[in-house]
């Protein structure tokens, strides 16, 4: 049997804006929890509202640690939190430190999203568009998790906007900055409150035609498209996260060669290169295992 990622405390997989855990076969994290089972990690993925603000997630995240620790026994626990999940995530970590054992951000917007920005000034506050828009897409996360199976919870458009702008992330800064850098693209601390903190992303390199079979990737496609709305981190972001946003923590890598679906293995294997995202995580999970944690 391979134990090799059998870490001391469970793993949760906390997925971002629009996410799930599963609907029917496909899955949010795909082959990411079966990859980290077989090496002997016990994984969770919590049930987190597809759309609401990051401390909302935090509380819904938090009552479900609380009671896998009853559950489980398990003292602690090992959140890797993907795109907003990371935020989710360092909000248990910061309110209930003696519950986690290390935050992992994937791709996380931990300084924000221009994108967001960018979709924020497309939609005024207390306009008809902002209004119609908030409303779709609530409309369409709760059919999300309609689907996933969990109808029971809350979504709010605009709360999980704000949250993930330049401002709104600043802001969460302020109340929660545990692990953050203290300048602009160097890493944070790795341990604060007895939490380990960590971070890895990727970036689009290279232009379409370099691109070979990921030029049939829509997803990958769309974030090209995405980042060109990009002006601070132009060159250098995933499609909807710069790269030095993302930085939390010990840094193990911010330029991967992965869009920022790539890092939950979306349509990845199409486009296959020198990086598999399933092994990110089981490497990942064997680094927390050494750690003791």
């Amino acid at each position: 049997m391979d134990d090799s990622a059998s870490t001391q405390y469970p793993i949760l997989l906390i997925h971002g804006l629009f996410g799930f855990d599963r609907i029917g076969s496909h899955q949010y994290f795909n082959g990411i929890k079966e990859a980290l089972n077989y090496r002997g990690a016990s994984v969770y993925i919590p049930f987190i509202s597809a759309t609401n603000g990051n401390e909302e997630r935090g509380v819904q995240l938090l009552k479900q640690i609380l009671a896998l620790r009853k559950q489980t026994g398990a003292r602690r626990v090992n959140l890797i939190g993907h795109s907003q999940g990371a935020l989710t995530a360092r909000y248990v970590a910061a309110i209930a430190p003696e519950t986690v054992a290390s935050v992992t951000s994937v791709s996380g917007p931990n300084h924000g999203s221009e994108l967001a920005d960018r979709l924020r000034q497309a939609f005024a506050p207390g306009k008809f568009g902002e209004a119609v828009a908030a409303r779709l897409t609530t409309a369409f996360s709760a059919f999300l998790s309609n689907l996933s199976g969990h109808p029971h919870l809350s979504q709010h458009a605009l709360n999980a906007l704000n949250a993930l702008t330049t401002e709104g992330v600043a802001a969460f800064n302020l109340k929660y900055p545990q692990g953050l850098p203290e300048t602009w693209g160097a890493m944070g601390p790795e341990q604060v409150d007895d939490v380990f903190y960590y971070s890895w992303s990727g970036i689009i390199k290279g232009s379409r035609l370099s691109e070979s079979l990921n030029l049939l990737d829509p997803l990958h496609n769309a974030c090209r498209v995405f980042g060109s709305f990009f002006t601070r981190e132009s060159k250098e972001n995933d499609g909807m996260v710069g790269r030095f946003s993302s930085h939390l923590g010990h840094v193990i890598r911010s330029d991967y060669p992965l869009d920022h679906l790539d890092t939950i293995n979306q349509m990845a294997r199409m486009s296959r290169k020198t990086v598999n995202p399933v092994e990110l995580y089981v490497e990942h999970a064997k680094l927390l295992k050494n750690k003791g944690l």
